[in-house]
């Protein structure tokens, strides 16, 4: 394990929520992106994630002379604030347009839209100073497999990609799978499938993943394997750490919340890998549970980046050459209760 590791990490402005579900309301105020990104600093953080309107809000209404400017002046409050933006992506999911799904859809005038607002985000993301687009696939799938092709979806998604990669020849796009939510299945739900579509591709190198916690726990995976897997190829590009109760909706809680042993894996294989090394983040994609007062909106936040540093001194304090005589004994029982004493301490 490497001795020495320090990490960047970040969040995004929607990590801030107002406690509102499917089920009812908001529970707190809004909060300003002034105030979000003054408190992201004082919190310790080094990095903004952003979707294409949170840099440009209203961002289909405006022209790409407006979007230009809005930009630009979001670059100079990030650079005047020492703060780098980690990625763009495109918020496909919210317009009238991606109802049938964006990359995907059975409308050739709604697949339009969708690579063409995906090329305005590489632009956005060229003016904040990242190379990073992230592509969560949100309703590239169907409610019914008899609406769509799965082949054609496949081969229009190639085809997004493409035009995005030939946009611009510095365009890395980090593909973020998740297996349902809110599309009843969708087309690209794991990091297999993710690094599968990418050799289809104009260019596969500039093809990588995102990995989230949660989704990884929906897919009734272990996230630890996949970020192996992920990192086995020199693919993992951004991560995205929560926790998960169960094979239920995308609960985003504040990492290590239900599951500390598998959070405790998840550092324990980052470190082994060195990520981090190549300018890599770590971004804890969590919201404030439904019940939290707002003066404590921010401890979500707080508490997973303070239980990811405490679980980086564990990794670092584990006894590797006991557990390798354990491993090679094949004393897995030991082994196991040697993990759990560690962790309680």
């Amino acid at each position: 394990m490497p001795k020495e590791q320090s990490y960047k990490f970040c969040f995004g402005p929607w990590n801030i929520s107002e406690g509102g579900d499917p089920y009812g309301p908001t529970t707190r105020p809004a909060q300003t992106f002034d105030w979000k990104l003054e408190k992201l600093k004082e919190l310790g953080f080094d990095a903004m994630m952003f979707h294409d309107d949170d840099a440009v809000p209203d961002i289909d209404s405006k022209s790409p002379q407006q979007i230009e400017k809005e930009a630009k002046e979001l670059r100079k409050r990030l650079r005047d604030s020492g703060i780098a933006a980690e990625m763009v992506a495109p918020r496909l999911w919210f317009s009238p347009m991606t109802i049938d799904g964006g990359y995907t859809s059975n409308d050739p005038k709604c697949r339009k839209y969708a690579i063409e607002r995906s090329l305005r985000t590489i632009d956005i993301a060229n003016i904040l100073g990242t190379n990073l687009i992230v592509l969560w696939l949100a309703r590239e799938g169907t409610y019914l497999r008899e609406a769509k092709s799965g082949k054609r979806s496949v081969e229009l998604l190639v085809e997004a990609f493409d035009k995005m990669l030939a946009h611009d020849p510095k365009a890395r796009l980090a593909i973020e799978p998740k297996p349902n939510e809110p599309m009843d299945h969708a087309y690209i739900p794991t990091i297999g499938h993710a690094l599968a579509i990418a050799q289809q591709t104009r260019d596969p190198k500039r093809m990588g993943a995102l990995i989230e916690t949660a989704h990884c726990i929906l897919a009734g995976l272990d996230p630890a394997d996949e970020i192996d897997f992920a990192m086995s190829f020199g693919k993992l590009w951004s991560l995205h750490l929560n926790d998960q109760n169960g094979l239920k909706f995308d609960q985003d809680k504040p990492f290590g919340s239900t599951n500390l042993r598998g959070a405790f894996n998840q550092v324990r294989v980052l470190e082994r890998n060195g990520y981090g090394k190549r300018g890599e983040y770590v971004c804890f994609d969590v919201h404030p549970f439904r019940s939290t007062k707002s003066e404590q909106t921010l401890a979500h936040l707080d508490n997973s980046r303070r239980t990811f540093l405490r679980l980086v001194e564990k990794v670092g304090s584990f006894d590797e050459k006991r557990a390798n005589a354990l491993i090679a004994n094949r004393d897995y029982q030991a082994l196991d209760q040697m993990v759990i004493e560690h962790l309680l301490g």
